[in-house]
């Protein structure tokens, strides 16, 4: 029985990144345990993408250090050729070329020939479920067959660690299903994972560990279970009312029952701890004595858009909306 800690594979610190006078990074700090599924959530414009970024070389830190495997990635950029992949959120294959072909130029750009070259490329197809069609053009694949070309081409040369950006974006729920078992068995055969996502019950399904990240800082690191543990040790209250009323509830559950309340677009949230049933009495029967109408109540385990709400103040889709705008905002000006 191997009793070994695993070591930090990936070690980030003091990590910046500034665009002129935007800071799209700031101050981040993590280490990555070698074979873990690590998760890097929040919505787009939060910071996610600029990080792999820098992990991967593509972009240099305007501030920090970043090492792979003890190695300072600034000054031996072949380690990150030979240690990692990448799949990003867009599928990138050519649709004129067979499924062969696509996986072939990627073997050759790992200097990959003869044999070897062969080999791994029957592997990468069978691998994808795409042995028959090695012959069929890719542009004639449906999606999830097309992401899954997309994903054994990150890993035609056996990177230790895959960084998977946003990998199951605009998949179906059965090719988004899939797509999570092929990174739990790529992890179980020793794959690092760095996973980036919005959706929050990706990360909870898939993640050893992960970091909540917005506008460039770390909010909370830890596993799902003790970041839930931040909102509340028992169930949290969710209260649906009309728009023009949330406000009014607010302030009267604030003021006459003294717990703290969270607003997003259309609930309050309330975490009510372990007399979950009492708490959701005295609000329900507060509410109708201040005669401000109930769409809907529910009680539910903590869930890590609890979470987010608690640490942004918002819901990941809300912030997603605004975040987006934000950073075309600063795109454009640059």
């Amino acid at each position: 029985m191997n009793d070994r800690m695993p070591k930090d594979i990936i070690v980030v610190s003091g990590l910046i990144k500034r665009f002129g006078s935007f800071t799209a990074v700031d101050g981040i700090d993590l280490r990555i345990k070698e074979g873990e599924i690590f998760g890097l959530l929040g919505p787009n414009g939060a910071g996610k993408t600029t990080t792999i970024n820098m992990i991967l070389g593509l972009i240099d830190p305007t501030t920090g250090t970043i090492t792979i495997d003890g190695f300072n990635i600034l000054k031996h950029r072949e380690v990150i050729k030979e240690k990692m992949g990448l799949m990003t959120q867009e599928t990138v294959v050519d649709g004129d070329l067979t499924a062969k072909q696509n996986l072939e130029i990627i073997a050759e750009l790992y200097d990959m020939k003869g044999k070897d070259k062969d080999h791994a490329v029957d592997n990468a197809l069978e691998e994808a479920r795409l042995s028959e069609f090695r012959n069929a053009k890719a542009g004639s694949f449906s999606g999830g067959m097309q992401r899954r070309l997309n994903l054994v081409k990150s890993m035609i040369h056996n990177p230790s660690i895959l960084v998977l950006d946003e990998p199951t974006t605009g998949l179906d729920v059965q090719n988004r299903v899939d797509m999570w078992d092929r990174i739990r068995k790529l992890n179980k055969n020793g794959v690092t994972i760095i996973l980036t996502t919005q959706y929050l019950e990706e990360a909870d399904s898939l993640c050893n560990r992960l970091a909540i990240i917005d506008h460039g800082k770390i909010k909370a690191l830890g596993t799902p279970a003790e970041l839930k543990k931040m909102v509340s040790e028992g169930n949290v209250i969710d209260i649906s009312l009309r728009f023009e009323d949330i406000e009014k509830a607010a302030n009267a559950i604030r003021k006459n029952l003294g717990v703290d309340v969270k607003i997003t677009a259309d609930r309050i949230s309330i975490s009510a701890g372990k007399e979950d049933v009492k708490q959701l009495s005295k609000m329900v029967a507060l509410l109708e004595k201040e005669k401000i109408p109930i769409i809907a109540a529910s009680m539910h385990l903590p869930t890590l858009d609890d979470v987010f709400i608690k640490l942004t103040g918002s819901t990941i889709r809300d912030a997603l909306g605004e975040q987006q705008s934000n950073a075309s905002k600063v795109m454009w000006r640059r």
